[in-house]
């Protein structure tokens, strides 16, 4: 037996290494291989096998020497985070909103830019962490409650002319009332059932949206939203109704359009405060402790007498609210809303967002929309690879860190002895 155990090793290695490479063909052939040449009036296709080729010779290499070298993978140990007393720790809060109040106004425009999206993104993937990370239901369709709230403001606004500050609670309502009815066909559904049923109401939110031409607009949505003011007063260079004061005027400042780009970030930057003050209260509620109970148990926690309909329903409706909010900002921020902005793509993204941070956690969730934000306007000139490196690092993430970057930590007392 001991002397057929190398060659068992190396056979098994040879069949993964082999199994790898045509995997890595597959791959490699649309994206790197096969490239559109236009000649005049004609269009060629000019295919690059020696790049298809060191691709693949490269992973039957690696694939092959891999469990031979390192029969077990190694763990990616991240860094410790420093403990702080409770004194000490809302000192640090208060530094890192200080400071996140003050950079825009020294930072440039594309900066505050991406770091309003990212705050954006910040919302959304702590609202999914409260269907995901706390309650344990997996959801694919949570881009569905995005722009639920996103197209009720710009109906509220097109077709009764609501500003934004009137619409912003009725975008939450809506938005929670849709989690509320998406709850009932999932009360006894889980794990890839409830998956799938998820997924088919986000594309059916976003086929609904492009079906229904006279309400919104259709495949071209709805254009000119404008932008929320600051108590009334537009942040425009002249005033929107006439005899009105804009905010420059108002202050005696000069019209910049720089106004209006911090403003929406210290917006962002308040729902996003918001939206982690009320999930992080509410995970220390009976509610939250509801939740882990379904995601660990849903028998153990009907045997205790819970229900998980109420539970299931309770976390659907709140992750749905904080989406409805972020959707509405969002529609005011960019000015118009369209299907396009709601595929499932957007979905992938907030989940990978949950889960790279580590599901449950918080400050993993806020982290992981800076780097999945954040990183990739670093790296434009591979934007075209850029969903290859994404898919890549989050292979990477869950065979060598499968928790996350920071996983969840359980609050726990410890009884003196």
């Amino acid at each position: 037996m001991a002397r057929t155990a190398p060659s068992t090793d190396v056979r098994g290695a040879l069949r993964g290494a082999i199994v790898a490479t045509v995997l890595a063909a597959i791959v490699l052939l649309p994206s790197f291989t096969l490239h559109l040449e236009r000649a005049g009036a004609r269009t060629t296709l000019a295919p690059s096998w020696s790049t298809l080729l060191w691709g693949c010779l490269a992973v039957f290499v690696v694939q092959f020497l891999r469990p031979l070298l390192f029969p077990r993978l190694p763990t990616l140990k991240m860094p410790a985070l420093p403990s702080f007393e409770p004194g000490q720790h809302r000192v640090l809060v208060l530094v890192v909103l200080m400071i996140a109040v003050i950079w825009p106004f020294f930072g440039g425009r594309n900066s505050v830019d991406i770091a309003t999206l990212t705050l954006i993104y910040v919302m959304l993937g702590l609202g999914l962490n409260i269907v995901v990370g706390f309650a344990g239901l997996l959801d694919l369709g949570f881009v569905g409650f995005y722009a639920t709230g996103a197209y009720t403001f710009a109906m509220l606004y097109h077709w009764a002319g609501w500003s934004f500050w009137e619409a912003l609670p009725l975008t939450g309502v809506v938005s929670a009332f849709f989690g509320f009815i998406l709850g009932f066909p999932v009360l006894r559904l889980r794990g890839d059932y409830l998956a799938i049923v998820t997924l088919g109401f986000g594309e059916i939110i976003r086929l609904l949206l492009v079906n229904l031409v006279d309400f919104t607009g259709g495949p071209d949505g709805i254009a000119g939203l404008p932008k929320p003011t600051v108590f009334g007063l537009p942040m425009t260079r002249n005033p929107t109704v006439e005899g009105g004061t804009t905010f420059h005027q108002f202050f005696g400042l000069e019209f910049s359009t720089m106004h209006m780009v911090i403003f929406l970030y210290l917006m962002a930057l308040l729902l996003a405060c918001i939206t982690l003050y009320i999930s992080n209260r509410l995970i220390r509620m009976p509610i939250g402790r509801s939740w882990e109970a379904l995601r660990e148990d849903e028998i153990a926690c009907r045997s205790l007498g819970m229900s998980p309909m109420k539970i299931k329903l309770s976390a659907f409706t709140l992750g749905a609210m904080f989406a409805g909010f972020g959707g509405a900002f969002f529609a005011a921020r960019q000015g118009i809303v369209n299907p396009e902005s709601f595929t499932f793509i957007e979905s992938a993204l907030i989940l990978a967002i949950v889960v790279l941070g580590g599901m449950g956690s918080q400050l993993g969730v806020i982290v992981a929309a800076i780097v999945l934000t954040v990183l990739p306007e670093f790296a434009r000139e591979f934007s075209q690879y850029r969903m290859l490196i994404f898919g890549f690092v989050m292979i990477v993430m869950m065979v060598w860190r499968p928790q996350g970057l920071l996983p969840m930590k359980r609050h726990q007392v410890e009884v003196p002895q």
